[in-house]
């Protein structure tokens, strides 16, 4: 029973590992925006704090599309662009955003952009000009494009892909192998009850429970005749006639060491046994 659990507890595992990374991809996306507002606020927060400005407002953040957001304030102030750099990364990767964007600081007057800088995954790799410059107080808008997260949604879906279809080769192979083996396991219909045997003729054994006794050719043509008359005697002539004559082969006393066989391979069962009648031929005893 264990042998059945365990196939069937991998591919369990395997559907169920697969519909969690669906899952986690898909609340992923979903939340993505909700997000991105709530880390912009917490810079548009941290921006004021640095100016002394523990009081006012940062309006609500604004998507502009689906990867570009924007954020406002109440009140003028002044911004240190390497201030700024560092507050957005903190937030960014508190929040476990993607790492590559681009951000830009625009005059709310005349729109014109005051200040720009590209990250990539960390300062050392972006492009941060003027990081020492300060922008003087006046009113501002901050605007953040996410430059590689369609690309990693992508690369995701990808994966996914692959998997989804690693899985169904997988079902199939093992629908395959089932069918198979169902078709190589032995017909149980084509066999005789002997005792407490189950005799095959047409596959030459013999099968007790669990145990399986092979037959040589002629042990299997033997036992047949006598399955076919239990508890009458057959003359030693018939069966010599019929296993060794028929096809052209004349015996001495190769019988009686068949017969010996026989009932070696037939002792586990006390209910029947070959019984010698002598100057006469042999009997298949079997209890009733």
């Amino acid at each position: 029973m264990n042998n059945t659990i365990t196939p069937l507890l991998k591919r369990f595992l395997f559907i169920a590992l697969f519909i969690c990374m669906l899952s986690c991809n898909k609340d992923t996306a979903n939340h993505f925006p909700e997000l991105v507002k709530v880390s912009l606020r917490e810079v548009g927060h941290q921006l004021l704090l640095t100016n002394s400005d523990s009081t006012s407002v940062v309006s609500p953040v604004i998507a502009l599309n689906e990867n570009k957001y924007q954020v406002t304030f109440e009140n003028t102030l002044a911004i240190q662009p390497d201030s700024l750099v560092a507050i957005m990364k903190r937030s960014f990767e508190k929040a476990a955003l993607p790492q590559h964007y681009i951000t830009e600081v625009t005059q709310c007057e005349d729109l014109q952009v005051a200040y720009s800088y590209a990250m990539q995954q960390n300062a050392e790799k972006g492009i941060i000009p003027c990081a020492g410059r300060e922008l003087k107080k006046a009113c501002y808008q901050v605007t953040v494009q996410f430059t590689e997260i369609t690309e990693q949604n992508k690369t995701q879906t990808k994966i996914l892909y692959v998997l989804f279809l690693v899985f169904l080769v997988l079902l199939v192979v093992f629908a395959l192998t089932r069918r198979n083996k169902k078709k190589i396991e032995p017909v149980d219909l084509d066999y005789t009850s002997l005792g407490r045997f189950k005799f095959y003729p047409e596959q030459n054994k013999l099968i007790k429970e669990a145990t399986e006794i092979s037959l040589s050719k002629k042990e299997c043509e033997l036992l047949a005749l006598f399955v076919a008359q239990p508890n009458q005697i057959i003359k030693r002539e018939e069966l010599t006639k019929k296993v060794w004559e028929d096809k052209g082969v004349i015996v001495g006393r190769s019988l009686d060491t068949y017969i010996s066989k026989l009932r070696n391979k037939l002792k586990e069962d006390p209910s029947i046994n070959i019984i010698n009648v002598h100057g006469v031929g042999y009997k298949l005893e079997m209890e009733k």
